[in-house]
């Protein structure tokens, strides 16, 4: 899949579920239940505690990525570091999603054809984001800068296309939306730790297709 593809996927799709530690034997299942939700775009994050390696979280992601080639778009988050971002790619991930704004990173998704999403709170980083090449930038966290500052700041910035991270749920999500928001990143809110402990992967399933039935 092409970087421009994925930017395409990314705009269609408009979600991304964010995986963040999930143990390794529950993430095919987690994936298989979110697909069946109708999920398409899946982020494994790197794991900032130092519990699980860099190359470990590689591991996850191109597992997840040989198991749904053709299906799902994987990525990966909290990418920091360089050896983060390295460590991503040879993972097959397809973009690079930071919370915070490193040209570093930038720098590498674009030589590399991953599409970068950094992370960025205020006009100026916003734009410094856009002007350092990033394809989308995150918006985080969302849920504390709320929908009234998001809107502001898209009006003279709305030729910079945003995700909405942090704190969206199933009853905010058409608004950040109906705001000009390009897409949303959502977590615990869908990868809920107490069904993924219990195995009910049918009730992960039933909170994906609450965002997927509401954005189409």
């Amino acid at each position: 899949m092409t970087k421009a593809e994925v930017v395409k996927k990314i705009k269609e799709e408009k979600l991304i579920v964010i995986v963040r530690g999930v143990a390794e034997d529950k993430l095919l299942p987690l994936c298989e239940a979110l697909y069946a939700g109708g999920v398409r775009l899946v982020e494994v994050t790197f794991d900032m505690k130092g519990q699980v390696t860099p190359a470990d979280t590689a591991r996850y992601i191109s597992a997840l990525s040989k198991a749904f080639e053709g299906r799902m778009v994987i990525g990966a988050g909290t990418v920091v570091t360089s050896e983060q971002a390295k460590a991503a790619l040879a993972g097959g991930a397809r973009y690079l999603i930071s919370p915070n704004t490193d040209k570093e990173i930038i720098d590498f998704a674009s030589a590399h054809n991953l599409v970068s999403i950094p992370g960025a709170m205020t006009p100026t980083e916003i734009v410094t984001a856009y002007n350092f090449g990033a394809d989308f930038v995150k918006l985080f966290p969302s849920d504390s800068l709320g929908l009234g500052y998001i809107k502001a700041v898209r009006a003279p910035l709305s030729n910079i296309p945003m995700l909405a991270v942090g704190g969206v749920n199933e009853n905010n999500i058409t608004d950040f939306l109906n705001i000009g928001i390009s897409g949303v990143g959502v977590g615990s809110n869908i990868v809920k730790r107490d069904l993924i402990e219990k195995g009910d992967f049918e009730g992960i399933t039933a909170l994906a297709k609450e965002y997927t039935s509401k954005i189409k």
